[in-house]
């Protein structure tokens, strides 16, 4: 029986960055389970302000190879070279930024690790010329990727790359996990009228539809709170939204808060909004559910596969204001129904799991490797 697999990681962020997402969450969440069992796991990432060019990360080696203008040419610098000198066995590049191409110039085999796709959703994100590198660079995925096993983290992710010419074969959909909170869970009946977001606070997230459907809920519901948990560059523009619907006063946000505070805050809260038009999956949809909160998120791509539409949470059109507002007063209002809904979140969440998640990782590290 042949050593685990020698693995080099191409992620532009690693977990301490300060912009991680849940692209990072996922990676380390599967990748040091597998560092755990005995695979040699080094990731190459971007630096930031105060970083260590080379570190530890939960088990995995980090290779910080620069601020993001100098990343990407050493990262295939850096690929081509240590694939050649026989270090890696397999490499995995994470598709959720731009593409690395790494089957052009990898010497070892190469497994695509599909968080999510930008396509048309990158104009909303970022200036239209970098848009445009990003969606112009996604074209040429069926072309340089047709030889290339890919796992995906949701079919809607796994259909957007058969929808771009991709061969449905080739790959294999791995859902998220979660880790199991520790906060105590308190009915329904027992928390406040609160409605929480938690991500973060960019322009592509809509957290403003969510604070629009509340300013109509505004009279309806006087006590109702809004709490908004992240960081990020539209936080300004949400506290003004905020201020401008008359939300000020029962508004929070939380900026950056510890694991053990969100579940804090997350476990009293009556419903969830992920108001996003697209995710690879809704990896805070689960954490939220875990908690024993329903959601009500955008009928999108990630959104449908992490959501049990009418049992977990509800789906409601993507940028639907009234729709969102209906669906939140719902559960605001019907305490049967939220309990109900609560009740069975907690039962959806227990289906996701981190160690079965790396048992099928491994899997598909050693059928790459094979190949």
């Amino acid at each position: 029986m042949s050593a685990p697999a020698r693995v080099l990681i191409l992620n532009e962020r690693d977990s301490q960055h300060p912009k991680a997402g849940g692209a990072e969450v996922h990676v380390e969440e599967i990748f040091s389970r597998l560092a755990a069992r005995g695979f040699e796991i080094t990731q190459a990432t971007t630096s930031f302000p105060g970083c260590r060019p080379v570190d530890e990360v939960a088990g995995t080696t980090v290779w910080r190879l620069g601020r993001i203008r100098w990343y990407y040419p050493r990262v295939v610098w850096t690929c081509a070279r240590e694939t050649r000198r026989g270090r890696f066995d397999v490499v995995v590049e994470c598709l959720n930024k731009l593409p690395f191409y790494a089957p052009l110039y990898s010497k070892v085999p190469v497994l695509a690790l599909a968080h999510h796709l930008f396509g048309e959703v990158a104009f909303l994100q970022t200036p239209w010329p970098i848009a445009a590198t990003v969606w112009t660079m996604e074209r040429m995925l069926p072309i340089l990727y047709r030889r290339t096993p890919f796992v995906s983290i949701s079919e809607s992710t796994r259909d957007d790359l058969v929808g771009r010419h991709l061969r449905a074969e080739q790959i294999r959909v791995i859902h998220c996990g979660i880790n199991p909170p520790k906060a105590r869970i308190p009915k329904l009946s027992e928390r406040p009228r609160r409605v929480t977001y938690v991500g973060r606070l960019e322009p592509y997230k809509r957290v403003d539809l969510m604070l629009r459907a509340m300013a109509r809920l505004r009279d309806r519901f006087p006590d109702a709170e809004i709490v908004v948990i992240g960081r990020g560059k539209d936080r300004e523009r949400l506290e003004r939204i905020a201020r401008d619907e008359g939300l000020s006063s029962r508004t929070r946000f939380t900026g950056f808060v510890s694991d053990a505070e969100r579940d804090e805050l997350l476990a009293n809260t009556r419903v969830a909004v992920c108001p996003s038009p697209k995710e690879g999956w809704g990896l805070t949809v689960i954490e939220c559910n875990a908690l024993a909160t329903p959601v009500v998120a955008t009928d999108a791509p990630g959104l449908r596969d992490s959501v049990d539409d009418g049992r977990s949470g509800f789906l409601v059109p993507d940028g639907d204001v009234g729709a969102l507002a209906e669906h939140l007063a719902r559960l605001l209002d019907d305490d049967a129904l939220a309990t109900r809904m609560s009740e069975a979140a907690l039962v959806w969440s227990r289906r996701f799991d981190w160690d079965r998640a790396a048992d099928a990782m491994a899997e598909s590290l050693e059928a790459a490797r094979r190949s």
